[in-house]
């Protein structure tokens, strides 16, 4: 018998709608943290299916977020059946609350824990919280929204933070949660995991392996200069995640995407203080790779 699926629920989203789902031979699901290179992944996704840089619809109809609860499930399934290409379906949650198909390819994208850190803090700030409340039928917040602390207090407290990983995934626990699982399938002929700091240094060469493992061509230059994180935010309007208006500024979502900046926010007590926290949290093998 499979393995039950463990299902993730937040305010937002519910893994749960992935059962059932009628997926065709050579999808691929995108299973990502928060601010972890999702957008990155579609893009490139996009590109190598569809072979051009002039997206024939916004990227988040491309490829929709299939477990938000934002957008009907039935719309969302009734998109993708008539999606005329081979599919590319974004997720953000571990691939253990997913249904494992032999003709499907899973790809997880991992990012420094800090940097994904500092990267949620701004979104965080970017986000329209009665939009969201009014979509996903929640109670629309009152008063205006709680200061938060500089991002300077914010991090340490961040990584010391004791939560239960499967009901907080942007959680430091969370994350390493996410990522383990995907590390423990490494092997297995349909999971890709993907490392940020590779698609910063040769966006090109990775794009090229992504291609030959899933079947497809491999990208010329033009495809490649589509993807990098530059032209992207000059094209925020149309690959911003951001359909409904959650979004207060669509080119903000764009804000940095560089790496090293969460590391440079702490100083030596707190980054020996990660390295702990980490250490306990996932395996040692992961944790080089992972912080290489």
């Amino acid at each position: 018998m499979p393995t039950p699926l463990h299902r993730y629920r937040s305010e937002d989203e519910d893994s749960a709608r992935w059962i059932g789902f009628p997926f065709r031979d050579g999808d691929i699901v995108i299973s990502t943290r928060s601010k972890s290179g999702t957008t990155w992944m579609q893009m490139i996704c996009a590109l190598l299916v569809l072979g051009t840089p002039e997206l024939p619809a916004p990227l988040t109809v491309l490829s929709p977020w299939l477990d938000w609860l934002a957008e009907p499930r039935e719309a969302v399934y009734d998109r993708l059946a008539a999606a005329p290409h081979r599919r590319f379906i974004k997720t953000h949650t571990p691939l253990d609350g997913v249904p494992i198909d032999p003709r499907v390819h899973y790809v997880v994208v991992a990012r420094h824990p800090l940097d994904m850190a500092v990267s949620l803090y701004h979104q965080t700030g970017n986000l329209d919280r009665t939009r969201l409340a009014e979509l996903t039928g929640q109670p629309v917040p009152a008063g205006p929204p709680r200061e938060r602390p500089p991002i300077e207090q914010w991090l340490p407290s961040w990584v010391e933070r004791e939560v239960d990983p499967r009901a907080e995934l942007d959680s430091l626990p969370g994350v390493l949660l996410h990522l383990g699982d995907a590390w423990a399938r490494r092997h297995e002929p349909n999971v890709e995991l993907v490392h940020y700091d590779d698609l910063l240094a040769d966006l090109g060469g990775e794009m090229r392996r992504l291609a030959d493992r899933w079947g497809l061509a491999a990208p010329g230059p033009e495809l490649v200069e589509a993807a990098t994180f530059g032209r992207m935010r000059e094209r925020a309007d149309r690959l911003a995640p951001d359909t409904l208006g959650v979004l207060r500024d669509r080119q903000a979502f764009f804000r940095r995407g560089g790496s090293g900046q969460g590391r440079d926010l702490l100083d030596a007590g707190a980054q020996a203080s990660y390295q702990q926290r980490a250490a306990a949290l996932a395996p040692p093998d992961l944790l080089t790779w992972l912080h290489r």
